[in-house]
């Protein structure tokens, strides 16, 4: 059974940092998209950041310039790099693979706390 375990979220001030990592137990060579959301307290699930197989990167207009997503191959982890840290950003984040199996799994979600 394909796991994903989530780590790196925490509660950080305003203007911080967090990188958050996604472990697969599945090779993330067998995948097409891997991507990372996000939902805030009373809010719908909002897609973050998404990276294809073949390297093709997509931000949310609000993350552009400030997250990085990356992934590593050889480590069967993603990446979510995030910089200047809002208020806003406050939310559990969860990763998820689409695997070409056609399995689309998600990560157990981890907790990001801005502080202003």
């Amino acid at each position: 059974q394909v796991q994903l375990v989530e780590s790196g979220g925490g509660l950080v001030q305003a203007g911080g940092g967090l990188r958050l990592s996604c472990v697969s137990s599945e090779s993330l060579f067998n995948t097409n998209i891997m991507a990372w959301y996000r939902q805030a307290p009373g809010k719908q699930r909002e897609l973050v950041a998404a990276i294809t197989s073949s390297g093709e990167i997509h931000y949310a207009d609000s993350m552009k310039g400030r997250f990085t997503i990356s992934r590593d191959n050889a480590k069967n982890t993603l990446y979510l790099q995030m910089n200047s840290l809002q208020v806003e950003d406050t939310a559990v984040y969860q990763c998820k693979i689409d695997f070409r199996s056609g399995l689309n799994k998600w990560g157990q979600g981890t907790q990001v706390t801005v502080s202003s």
